[in-house]
């Protein structure tokens, strides 16, 4: 047993790894909705204590804008947790502090950011006055591993979902933080070059994880589920 929550990377895929569903082939089994609904329902059916996206994708959802604190002083470090009885947490990194929220949930998910140690004090007083949570590391890079400790340790949280974008499914899966793959894979192409794929880890994952496959589930619309344990290498 780790100090850290279990995390499953819980994803849709088209047939050849592709992340986007707006690229890919049409089925005359299902459609994009019918995959997207499928995931959905396995992500309430493995029910996490929370999620957790990249930047990129959580600043879609986030729909905030810069919002000068009059006072920076007196903000807490290295964390302020604003909501410890939330039903469900939404996590996301953010090193330099460039996320901006509008409210502190998305769709009810309490937001807790994690931070770079280099973050400056007004930020941290910008997502407080909005209602957000947020975590900052002791080091300039976040160390996802300590945020994660932390994370159970001060919220409780035993399960969480990690849901993109590639780049940070990638990082977790390059650190050896996450112990199980969910992947919805749609009847579907992408085909592109320039197709991003669900996981992105630069130099790759050979010699870092070792997959075991746990399941595999036919879906309405034509897609499979499939679950993996991963590990370590021997």
């Amino acid at each position: 047993m780790t100090d850290r929550p279990r995390i499953i990377c819980h994803m849709t895929s088209s047939i050849d790894g592709g992340l986007h569903p707006s690229r890919y082939t049409d089925s005359p089994d299902g459609t994009v909705k019918d995959w997207t609904r499928a995931y959905e329902a396995l992500h309430d059916r493995l029910g996490a204590d929370g999620w957790i996206v990249g930047r990129v994708t959580m600043a879609e959802m986030a729909k905030g804008e810069l919002q000068p604190p009059r006072d920076a002083s007196g903000v807490e470090r290295p964390f302020l947790f604003q909501a410890r009885d939330a039903a469900s947490f939404a996590i996301a990194p953010d090193r330099s502090g460039k996320l901006h929220f509008s409210k502190p949930d998305i769709g009810g998910d309490h937001v807790v950011v994690l931070l770079g140690g280099d973050v400056d004090d007004a930020h941290l007083a910008e997502l407080a006055a909005n209602g957000v949570s947020y975590l900052v590391s002791s080091t300039t890079e976040i160390d996802l591993a300590d945020a994660l400790a932390t994370l159970r340790r001060e919220l409780g949280i035993e399960t969480l979902l990690l849901e993109g974008g590639a780049g940070i499914n990638g990082a977790f899966l390059a650190a050896g933080l996450v112990d199980e793959l969910s992947i919805v894979v749609a009847p579907a192409l992408d085909g592109g070059d320039n197709a991003q794929r669900i996981v992105a880890a630069g130099d790759g994952l050979k010699g870092k994880v070792t997959l075991s496959l746990l399941g595999c589930e036919p879906l309405d619309g034509g897609a499979v589920h499939l679950r993996y344990a991963v590990s370590a290498p021997d």
